[in-house]
């Protein structure tokens, strides 16, 4: 049985959902911010012989989907949900849940991008923060100004509103480094903090300052800040060079992540 999730669950949705807190940093975080009675954020629960065994939360237009088994859950309720939104639909999670909506249901998927799910869980050694900046509101349109520069970059006007969103609700930071001149030459943000784990998003570094270690640096402490708090720090990557230098830092593979877009 499929129905829609209301605070009286939490206690029963919460101990589900952080037996694999990384993977469910998003829903994690937007319960946790948003909770289960808003206008642009709701959530449905197959339930099996009286037990919970998968979630799908819309956010706004955007769905992302979870079970404890890529095999037993409702493909058929779920995608009847799905049908429902803006098509084609936006819809993420692990590769081997949301694959068989594409292969089962018959659905209008957006378009798919896959990318390696990596965590954290054991802090960096210590950095020395001496030059290392911690970002308030007025450094916004200077980060975003680096980021706009990268050419492998597809960043708008909505890159700097959830930039600037983040740090004003406290569910991510930035750490950056400044050049001569005071311009901001490397940035690495968190994003979705929860109580139990972070993204790393927004890993720049402008093209003339590249291969200096800058962005390693501030990654490692930021990474080192966050796991004081949090119990993974997680990230996406598709470049295996990039994860290369992830994992030097700590970072391991733990899955596949899938995005219709």
């Amino acid at each position: 049985m499929i129905r829609k999730l209301t605070q009286n669950d939490h206690s029963v949705v919460f101990p589900f959902l952080t037996k694999e807190s990384s993977i469910n940093l998003f829903i994690i975080g937007d319960i946790e911010a948003f909770g289960y009675d808003t206008p642009f954020q709701t959530l449905w629960g197959e339930w099996q012989d009286g037990e919970l065994t998968a979630i799908l939360l819309k956010y706004y237009e955007s769905f992302i989907f979870y079970s404890k088994d890529k095999d037993s859950f409702d493909v058929e309720g779920f995608a009847k949900i799905l049908q429902e939104g803006k098509q084609p639909v936006q819809l993420s999670g692990k590769t081997e849940l949301v694959r068989r909506f594409e292969q089962q249901a018959k659905l209008s998927l957006g378009k798919k991008k896959i990318t390696y799910f990596a965590h954290c869980g054991t802090a960096p050694s210590f950095i020395n923060m001496d030059d290392i900046k911690i970002a308030t509101s007025e450094d916004v349109n200077r980060i975003y100004g680096l980021q706009k520069s990268i050419e492998e970059f597809n960043v708008g006007e909505q890159t700097k509103k959830m930039l600037q969103k983040a740090l004003e609700t406290k569910t991510g930071r930035t750490f950056f480094a400044e050049g001569q001149n005071s311009e901001i030459i490397s940035s690495v943000s968190s994003a979705a903090e929860n109580s139990q784990s972070a993204m790393i998003v927004g890993v720049s570094t402008h093209k003339n300052h590249r291969n200096k270690g800058l962005a390693s640096r501030l990654m490692k402490a930021l990474v080192h800040e966050l796991l004081k708090e949090k119990k993974f720090v997680c990230l996406f990557y598709d470049n295996p060079d990039a994860g290369k230098i992830y994992k030097k830092i700590g970072f391991e593979d733990i899955g596949l992540w899938t995005m219709y877009r």
